[in-house]
């Protein structure tokens, strides 16, 4: 088993993410975060229910989950996957801020019903500044993709 493999954690549940990350209902947009490697890489799943609130206006008729709220959401999934790799004692006073999105580009829309994967990957990191690139899937079609960079910052 390589090094790899052996820090793999399987799957960290909402009520690790609630511990992780300060974001909350109606704005908490990551139910789950697979085959984590902490600090590197790993999968956030959102199931994508009628019940969201955006789409009470977007679009009442035919609702389509906005495209920044998938990049929000691979940047919530970035977040776990940094905060996973600090002691436990660390993990709740951490906040994260966007600093750059490029690249960005939405293949296919999002609707109800939709088990949405976001693969995130760690491009590098200096001091507290992370750089990852995003790609969301759904049933293995590429549905949104985004670079993006934030700042990670302890809350006082």
């Amino acid at each position: 088993m390589s090094e790899e493999q052996k820090e793999m954690i399987k799957e960290i549940n909402i009520y690790e993410i609630m511990k992780m990350i300060p974001h909350r209902y109606p704005f908490l947009l990551v139910d789950k975060v697979v085959d984590v490697i902490p600090g590197q890489s790993g999968v956030g799943i959102k199931n994508v229910t009628m019940n969201e609130p955006f789409f009470q206006g977007h679009f009442p008729e035919k609702p389509v989950m906005p495209g920044v709220l998938q990049i929000e959401a691979m940047a919530q999934t970035s977040g776990i996957i940094v905060v996973s790799e600090l002691p436990e004692e660390e993990r709740g006073n951490i906040g994260v801020l966007f600093m750059t999105i490029d690249n960005v580009k939405f293949r296919k829309p999002v609707i109800p019903g939709d088990r949405l994967e976001f693969h995130v990957k760690k491009e590098r990191a200096v001091r507290n500044v992370f750089k990852f690139s995003g790609e969301a899937y759904v049933d293995g079609v590429l549905v949104s993709e985004a670079v993006f960079s934030a700042m990670i910052m302890k809350n006082n």
